[in-house]
């Protein structure tokens, strides 16, 4: 996440970051009322918090990337295994990602292309 110290965070910017559509998540909410469960604002606008967010993280990975149904995701939140399934995505999602020892040469290739021209576009700006 961009900012782990926001306490509350909108539902369309939970939206944007999980790439899903709000009617989704408001979806997700009736499937898995006893995990998801946002705090109500002004208007009945939905904010989500961290512990929440990372909980529709795990529940979209588990229907979208392992391919496992409503039914399935309801059988293992019941069951009391979905902490385990979350820590195993976290654990995944740390690992997949790059870092400065991962890049190849071509990346760092690339990103020093991108470093020139970002730095030429700032020195034509001023």
């Amino acid at each position: 996440m961009e900012n782990q110290n926001e306490y509350f965070v909108s539902i369309n910017e939970v939206a944007k970051r999980l790439d899903v559509p709000a009617h989704t998540l408001r979806y997700w909410e009736k499937q898995f009322s006893g995990a998801i469960r946002p705090t109500t604002g002004a208007g009945g606008r939905r904010y989500y918090r961290q512990d929440t967010i990372e909980k529709l993280e795990t529940i979209k990975s588990l229907l979208y990337d392992k391919g496992m149904t409503i039914s399935g995701v309801k059988k293992i939140l019941h069951n009391g295994t979905f902490g385990e399934e979350m820590a195993e995505i976290k654990t995944k999602t740390t690992n997949d990602a790059p870092s400065a020892k991962t890049l190849s040469v071509q990346d760092k290739d690339d990103l020093e292309v991108a470093i020139t021209l970002l730095n030429q576009a700032k020195s034509f700006l001023e």
